[in-house]
């Protein structure tokens, strides 16, 4: 099994779901959003959302999911840095936090699923 830096992981991970949010219409905004709360990993839009989105790459095997990694700590920072977005970038839009879970084969990191858990925590 070949060894993966968990940067690269997670790098991959975000890149599955950006494809994934074309797919499905989304508008990607940024990636990467960083101020002194915390980062997030995708900032997307479609016709009535602004939404923040959080991503969590694991493998196949991983004994957790993914999703369980967003505690409620997490999402704190989350939301004090979609605040911060928001004050910078006006909309009209509904907001909404979404987790979305990646699972990779680990010996090649090619997509194996995605669970895309929309409005997972307020």
């Amino acid at each position: 099994m070949k060894k993966f830096s968990t940067q690269s992981i997670g790098q991959i991970g975000e890149d599955y779901v950006a494809k994934f949010l074309k797919k499905k219409h989304y508008k990607i905004l940024e990636r990467n959003y960083r101020k002194r709360y915390g980062e997030i990993d995708i900032i997307a839009e479609n016709k009535y959302y602004v939404v923040f989105i959080e991503v969590k790459t694991r493998h196949t095997n991983s004994m957790i999911l993914a999703a369980e990694a967003v505690n409620r700590k997490k999402q704190l920072k989350i939301i004090k840095t979609a605040s911060m977005y928001l004050s910078e970038n006006e909309t009209e839009k509904y907001c909404r936090f979404d987790v979305c879970e990646v699972y990779v084969n680990p010996d090649n990191l090619k997509l194996v699923n995605i669970n895309y858990i929309e409005g997972a925590f307020e």
